[in-house]
């Protein structure tokens, strides 16, 4: 019998979050603190070949599709010739990648011979100043040409846009107004606990906020169909080339759907982003412990998965939340 990622609700699991570093070049509000970030100790990083070692064993377990995160992906040494590797395996119908849109000229043309073509930009604002104040970096106008680049070299292109109240509201027009000539996709996601801080307001600007934010401005846009397990509820505006969707990321409307498994860059595995580490996969490499023996393991901590993003955050109540660049998100 074949051995599956399946939950003790018979939720089957086969997309992999896998979180390469816990480094990035940006400081986003939302995600770090602008000083003081403790980054782990090279040695504590999933190796390359620790790496390739568990993409294989994922994929045994039925994992088929890969989504590389950070921090930022690109900004670790031996990424592209990591993602050829991987790119090699003959069970991934698809790995994506997600980044903050600082990937060079030559990045983006390895990555179009590996076939990885879809590429998720988290970019959060189109003006300027409000770009440099939420990222702390002023580097809006190298990811703004990187969007434009990967497009017109044919990559599909999702832009993650984080809603918060008092920083972007006014760029969530200009956003949807980018798809009336890009084929692109724009996402609006609500904030999330993890910006590595001990105190989160729940956001006011939640999926419902947004969405009536949006049909105020465009009250004849389309409901479009989602995809099977995604996160996001998608609409179009008529006539427009490109779309654009709602992530309920903090309310967790989709938890009932949710198909994710996450890897930390240190090898804290994760069956829900809200909860505790079920494992350390890294830890169980380095003793010794066979293949099986770590098969096993993940098998068992995703069979007994939380029912939902509520149920696995109320495991973590006493402990402040890690910031979005270790998790992975």
């Amino acid at each position: 019998m074949r051995k599956a990622l399946v939950d003790k609700y018979g939720r089957q699991l086969n997309y992999l979050r896998l979180s390469v570093t816990d480094r990035c070049n940006f400081r986003c509000y939302y995600c770090m603190p602008e000083e003081g970030v403790n980054f782990v100790e090279r040695k504590e990083l999933l190796s390359y070949e620790e790496l390739g070692e568990l993409t294989e064993l994922f994929t045994r377990l039925g994992v088929n599709k890969i989504r590389i995160t950070g921090g930022e992906p690109f900004v670790r040494k031996g990424i592209m010739s990591f993602l050829e590797h991987i790119s090699k395996n003959k069970k991934l119908d698809q790995i994506t990648v997600t980044s903050n849109g600082t990937l060079s000229s030559l990045q983006m043309e390895q990555l179009k011979r590996l076939g990885i073509t879809k590429i998720n930009i988290s970019m959060d604002s189109l003006d300027r100043q409000r770009f440099f104040k939420m990222t702390r970096r002023d580097r809006f106008d190298e990811v703004y040409q990187c969007v434009l680049d990967l497009m017109a070299a044919g990559f599909e292109i999702k832009l993650n846009c984080v809603v918060a109240d008092g920083q972007n509201i006014s760029d969530i027009v200009p956003f949807i107004e980018l798809t009336k000539h890009y084929p692109l996709s724009v996402r609006f996601l609500e904030e999330m606990p993890f910006n590595g801080k001990d105190s989160f307001e729940i956001p006011q600007w939640n999926h419902i906020a947004i969405f009536n934010h949006i049909e105020i401005h465009y009250p004849h846009l389309m409901k479009l169909q989602d995809e099977a397990n995604g996160t996001s509820v998608n609409y179009k505006i008529p006539g427009y080339a490109g779309s654009f969707g709602i992530i309920p990321s903090f309310s967790r409307t989709f938890c009932g759907t949710c198909n994710r498994i996450r890897l930390s860059a240190t090898g804290e595995l994760r069956t829900c982003l809200y909860g505790p580490p079920a494992t350390n996969v890294r830890d169980l490499l380095r003793s010794g412990a066979s293949m099986e023996t770590i098969e096993n393991e993940i098998i068992a901590v995703v069979a007994a998965r939380e029912k939902d993003g509520f149920a696995a955050e109320a495991l973590t109540k006493r402990s402040p939340k890690k910031s979005m660049s270790f998790l992975g998100g």
